[in-house]
């Protein structure tokens, strides 16, 4: 069994079968336009965004799997704030303001990929995100929501389903 395995960075929801998806695929047997369609199936949620994607072609069978990454952290608070960028002085300047339910929710996101055992520890993680980029979380320096967290003050956020 042969398998290729070519590995994209494409933006979610808009591959397209130029280049790097085509050339890189065209040439191993399976229907280009096939793969470029599930691919923005599959990604269409991080629309906008940088997604990686390994493309996983069966070249006796001539079929494929695909399988998406998740963006970096701090792409998907760019998103969730609506934002081209962080801060240029993250210490000087913020660039927004997220909410403890959109740190969770960026958390559960990233979850699989992180070093974190925890809910709690992937949140502080994004925290961590939110320091470098100039990033507020429920309008207060995410170093001291980080020390919130350690108290046990967002503990309702941490409740597995």
């Amino acid at each position: 069994m042969a398998i290729e395995v070519v590995e994209v960075l494409v933006t979610g929801g808009k591959a397209t079968a130029g280049p790097p998806l085509g050339p890189a695929i065209g040439p191993l047997g399976v229907n280009v336009m096939q793969v470029v369609n599930a691919i923005n199936e599959k990604t269409k949620a991080y629309e906008g965004m940088q997604v990686p994607v390994k493309v996983k072609v069966d070249t006796e069978k001539r079929t494929f799997e695909i399988e998406v990454g998740i963006p970096p952290t701090s792409a998907l608070i760019k998103k969730e704030l609506g934002i081209e960028k962080g801060a240029h002085e993250p210490k000087h300047e913020v660039v927004g303001n997220l909410t403890m339910e959109q740190v969770v929710k960026i958390a559960k996101m990233k979850y699989e990929g992180m070093l974190s055992y925890t809910l709690k520890n992937a949140v502080k993680e994004v925290l961590g995100t939110c320091v470098s980029m100039g990033v507020n979380v429920e309008g207060k320096h995410p170093k001291e929501v980080t020390k919130l967290v350690d108290e046990g003050v967002y503990d309702e956020y941490f409740k597995e389903e």
